[in-house]
């Protein structure tokens, strides 16, 4: 059947982004051509055509200095070799518990080269966790940072460890960097097919699961995201985001396909990240919004010390970005910022621009070209428009499933669930409310934490808030809000209440107000709810 009008229309689309980003220009749309036919559209792929086309420009940048393309080929070559030397075939599972490092990205490319599976642990688990991850994702080796050997040791489970960042100490393990002094740096043959990515939950609500994420393919949605964000070929892209996370990794993935002098540090600091910024002239970065916000609250002076001129454009996600602090972002450094709403399963949904969040503050966008997204009751009944329901989504890039034989994600019309819920405003662009199981039910009103959050964060007394259902004898069910007071403001619990009396209705007012000096959060910037609501005990609780 010939394609319809639509469908050549958004394929011109697709098109006319892949020539705005350069990959159309002949050497290399030739380059990226020869060797995806070789690796297909993966990282590989990616390095192996800059290794030919551009050998000695700068590839990676991290603290230890930098790489040219010609070396990170290289050098993902011979530890794929040594991989292989080692027993690692494409029936098994690497596991790479790394911080964001030139060896990360070594591992990480010479992995997918032996066709085995890569299990992207997270830098933030404990042993017991690494250890049911490793043995549920049947890992045969890990490849870890010399700071995680120990407990890897104690709890793991794997066949072999091996030493990727090291900081001069010393291991009775092999490393990456004495492993790839043995072996060639000629490219090897590719594997039968190309492993799988393995991305593991957040872990906030419960187990950390693993979802399996499939080689993207279609021209319409591989290209989605580029059809809205701004990227080019040669950008110099800052990953601050973690690299095992779903966002940092496609920050990798996206730097190694378009050529990117990639940028990043083992650990996130604020000002460090300025300074980078101004020394690398940065033009892009990945990042989650906890990370802006720690910019933000630097003093002005200490901000006025770096040239940030160089950005042109920020995809931010991860977790909820707060109206306010998108708004304070663009205030201060520019109209760049793109906010990316998606999960671990479904991929990318929908992505905010400058100009929504400039006269929508808190949207997460427009869904992708290609991306359906509807809205569903209880009764897995559609909304109609302006309506909350459940958000469902579907764009042909869903993962494959929960390993270990975990429970699918729900589905209805081919479409699967994201957890959230939330609406659409009536020009097209959705708001999120928070996870569907995060309503609760007081005094028999609806209440989603996350309106009431937000309009906390507005505040300009309160640096950080986070607003959760807890149970309640009389209620049902209540909110409390755990509050994180700016350095040089003050404000006390019947202020916080009063301020939600006055702009909200009054059941969605917090019943109780903690006051913290920090909140408890991933390594990814996300709130661990599950920490709010075990007891504490804090001189600052209300």
């Amino acid at each position: 059947m010939p394609p319809s009008r639509d469908e050549l229309t958004e394929g011109a689309k697709a098109v006319g982004a892949l020539a705005r980003i350069g990959l159309l220009k002949p050497s290399v749309a030739t380059a990226a051509a020869k060797h995806t036919r070789r690796w297909g559209p993966t990282p590989p792929a990616g390095y192996a055509a800059a290794a030919g086309r551009v050998p000695f420009e700068t590839a990676i940048v991290d603290d230890d200095g930098v790489l040219s393309f010609a070396e990170v080929h290289g050098l993902s070559n011979a530890l794929a070799r040594a991989l292989v030397d080692r027993g690692v075939t494409s029936d098994d599972s690497v596991a790479l518990l790394c911080r964001n490092h030139r060896w990360f990205v070594v591992a990480a490319v010479a992995i997918a080269k032996t066709g085995a599976d890569t299990i992207y642990l997270n830098t933030g688990f404990a042993g017991p966790q690494i250890a049911e991850v490793i043995a549920r994702e049947g890992a045969s080796t890990v490849i870890a940072d010399a700071e995680f050997v120990d407990m890897i040791d104690e709890h793991g489970s794997a066949r072999e460890c091996i030493v990727a960042w090291t900081d001069g100490s010393r291991t009775p393990h092999p490393t990456i960097a004495d492993l790839v002094g043995r072996f060639a740096r000629t490219e090897p043959d590719p594997p039968a097919r190309p492993g799988r990515q393995i991305i593991l939950t957040s872990g906030t609500t419960g187990t950390p699961k693993g979802a399996k994420r499939p080689t993207p393919t279609g021209l319409v949605a591989t290209t989605a995201i580029f059809r809205v964000i701004p990227w080019r070929i040669g950008d110099v892209h800052l990953v601050a985001a973690p690299m095992f996370h779903a966002l940092g990794n496609g920050g990798y993935q996206m730097a190694a396909q378009f050529s990117h002098r990639l940028v990043c540090q083992r650990r996130y600091d604020p000002e460090a990240t300025l300074a980078v910024i101004d020394a690398e002239s940065v033009t892009a970065m990945t990042c989650v919004p906890v990370m802006l916000q720690r910019i933000l609250e630097l003093p002005d002076e200490v901000i006025d010390r770096y040239d940030t001129s160089s950005l042109r454009l920020i995809q931010c996600g991860g977790a909820a970005l707060p109206g306010s602090l998108a708004i304070r972002w663009m205030d201060r450094f520019g109209d760049h910022l793109y906010n990316m709403f998606a999960s671990t399963e479904v991929g990318t949904v929908s992505i905010a621009t400058p100009a929504d969040m400039r006269v929508a503050p808190g949207s997460a966008g427009r869904p992708l070209p290609g991306t359906v997204v509807k809205l569903f009751d209880d009764d897995d009944r559609e909304v109609p428009p302006g309506q909350p329901g459940r958000i469902f989504a579907g764009s042909g890039l869903e993962f494959e499933g929960y390993t270990g034989g975990v429970e699918h994600k729900a589905m209805i019309d081919g479409l699967m669930s994201i957890g959230d819920v939330g609406y659409f405003d009536p020009d097209g662009r959705l708001f999120v409310g928070g996870r569907d199981d995060d309503m609760i039910v007081s005094g028999g009103e609806n209440v989603f934490p996350r309106e009431v959050a937000d309009l906390l964060a507005d505040h300009p007394a309160i640096g950080e808030v986070a607003v959760i259902g807890v149970d309640d004898d009389a209620f049902g069910a209540r909110l409390a809000a755990f509050v994180v007071v700016r350095d040089d403001q003050t404000i006390d619990e019947d202020a916080i209440k009063q301020h939600v009396r006055a702009n909200l209705a009054g059941y969605k007012v917090p019943r109780s107000v903690t006051f913290l000096d920090e909140l408890p959060r991933t390594s990814t910037g996300k709130i661990q709810t599950k920490d709010l609501r075990e007891p504490r005990s804090s001189a600052g609780e209300s």
